[in-house]
């Protein structure tokens, strides 16, 4: 069960320097409490840290990003995720609801403006939240750059997805009866959707295990296991249902919306982290933006893919927000 703001201990009782400063759960309308946490010093840099998924949720060692010394970083979980409530919930759930949920955030805490760090579906939000607030935005830092479009996913589960691991791509195949292969992402965020668990239960945990493979660099397995996939005891993973709410409809994006209004970045210092592997979210797609955006600068982390603990990527987006925030 996730904690209270009643049961995360004060700055007076802290024991640990990265312990939250202060940790709630904040009404933002429709029915949603999002759980907000800061950390660091109260007159420290104000940043904040954007998770992935949709629908992952912020984890403690996310707080590890932000030297304390140096930074007053809010995490928060998104509307339907994590520690937010109501847990998985789709209703009033979109880009716009988000955007707004960040900035009444910063308003509450008394932020101008903020340092803004995200990866993956962290950095798709980062970008339309700096798109739509430019003046509130000190810097951007982006992991694994994802613009929220249909072709980056096709590209993935439909390229990329068979071009290295084809006998995974079998498999994820395979759950599909014959006549929805040809348009089997669709046809998997329908089985998600589906309220009977008889379809989305299988569905969800291929989608999540067959994406967990792909964003690791070296994957400890590279195929479907079915007996865990049709395993009804192992439980649903989260993720999943709010993806597929996402990409079914484009991200909540315009087609092409992020790289089209990349010019309202202009005089925001960037740096991007990218992984050479990246099989989600390929360099191609980061260098696609800085054209646009010639405020930012591209980092490479050599030998890994998208995930943030592949080797050297944690360490680059250290170095990234601290570089970007003396800049």
């Amino acid at each position: 069960m996730a904690p209270d703001a009643a049961d995360i201990a004060t700055p007076d009782k802290r024991t640990d320097r990265l312990a939250p400063l202060s940790a709630r759960h904040m009404a933002v309308g429709d029915g949603h409490e999002i759980y907000v946490e800061t950390v660091g010093r109260v007159d420290g840099i104000p940043a904040l840290y954007l998770h992935g998924g949709p629908g992952s949720g912020c984890q403690p060692d996310h707080r590890r990003l932000f030297d304390p010394t140096r930074f007053h970083a809010v995490l928060f979980d998104q509307r339907g995720a994590g520690r937010s409530r109501p847990k998985g919930s789709r209703q009033a759930n979109t880009l716009r609801n988000l955007i707004a949920d960040m900035e009444t955030i910063r308003e509450s805490l008394g932020f101008d403006k903020w340092l803004v760090v995200g990866g993956s579906w962290g950095a798709t939000l980062a970008l339309a939240y700096a798109q739509a607030h430019p003046e509130r935005v000190s810097g951007i830092v982006l992991r694994a750059t994802f613009l929220g479009t249909r072709g980056e996913l096709e590209s993935a589960f439909l390229q990329n997805l068979p071009r290295f691991y084809p006998g995974l791509s079998e498999d994820f195949l395979s759950l599909l009866p014959p006549e929805e292969r040809a348009q089997p992402l669709d046809a998997y965020w329908r089985r998600i959707l589906d309220p009977d668990p008889v379809s989305h239960g299988p569905a969800s945990r291929a989608w999540h295990d067959t994406e967990r493979i792909l964003s690791e660099h070296k994957p400890s397995k590279t195929r479907l296991d079915f007996a865990a996939v049709n395993n009804e005891a192992r439980g649903l993973p989260s993720t999943p249902f709010m993806e597929a709410h996402y990409f079914q409809s484009g991200c909540f994006l315009e087609p092409g919306q992020l790289l089209a209004h990349a010019r309202k970045l202009a005089g925001i210092p960037g740096i991007v982290v990218q992984g050479r592997y990246d099989l989600l979210c390929p360099p191609s797609t980061a260098q696609a933006l800085l054209r646009i955006w010639p405020d930012a600068t591209l980092r490479i982390v050599e030998a890994a893919g998208h995930s943030l603990y592949d080797p050297g990527v944690r360490d680059a987006v250290i170095a990234a927000i601290e570089d970007i925030s003396r800049a």
